[in-house]
């Protein structure tokens, strides 16, 4: 937000009144205010970016949630999670994580944090043959972890590669008929045509 922004923010906070563009009469605000950010506020108050009373006026509570290398207890339960979500979206079979799956996932950096983890799960669903993904299903980055400004580009990456998977995927699974894997994939015939174009498939 903007800093004149803030400041409006501030004032509607502060007073519980705003007032309507193009009116003259205020409306009373009962909002409960609830925020997020990977930003460090604290720094961009140093350099006036970031009004120094809006922080205090919004931090009433504060939660630090770590990143996922710092909480590997949560990774069984959001895999979990996401392995019940994709499992349904992709209409396959798995159920769980195999033991050793389970151990190597913990024993990784995860970089990416949360974002990375469900990439990772969405791509062994989709490969994945069996019930039980094993650690095979997986694939991790390798070297030098990921730099936050470099995390959009990633997922987009990721992106890009599960989509070529199931568009093959579909294409095998009807012989090449394009009606029939566009029915799967949830695209219509000319949508389908631009993205096999598009990965050269």
């Amino acid at each position: 937000m903007s800093l004149p922004l803030q400041a409006e923010l501030l004032t509607v906070l502060q007073s519980r009144k705003s007032t309507r563009v193009g009116s003259s009469s205020t409306v009373d605000v009962d909002v409960r205010l609830i925020c997020a950010t990977n930003m460090a506020l604290h720094e961009m108050i140093r350099k006036n970016e970031f009004r120094q009373d809006l922080l205090y006026r919004i931090n009433t509570i504060e939660i630090v949630l770590p990143p996922l290398r710092e909480r590997k207890g949560d990774i069984p339960i959001i895999s979990e999670h996401f392995l019940k979500h994709y499992s349904a979206r992709y209409k396959k079979s798995t159920r769980t994580l195999s033991p050793a799956a389970l151990k190597r996932m913990e024993k990784y950096h995860w970089p990416g944090n949360v974002r990375e983890l469900q990439h990772a799960l969405e791509r062994a669903v989709i490969m994945s043959e069996g019930q039980v993904l094993q650690p095979e299903d997986f694939f991790f980055n390798s070297g030098a972890e990921v730099k936050p400004e470099e995390n959009l580009m990633l997922d987009q990456l990721h992106l890009e590669d599960v989509e070529k998977i199931l568009i093959r995927k579909a294409l095998k699974k009807y012989d090449g008929n394009i009606t029939e894997a566009a029915k799967e994939l949830g695209l219509t015939r000319p949508s389908l045509y631009r993205r096999m174009e598009k990965y050269g498939i």
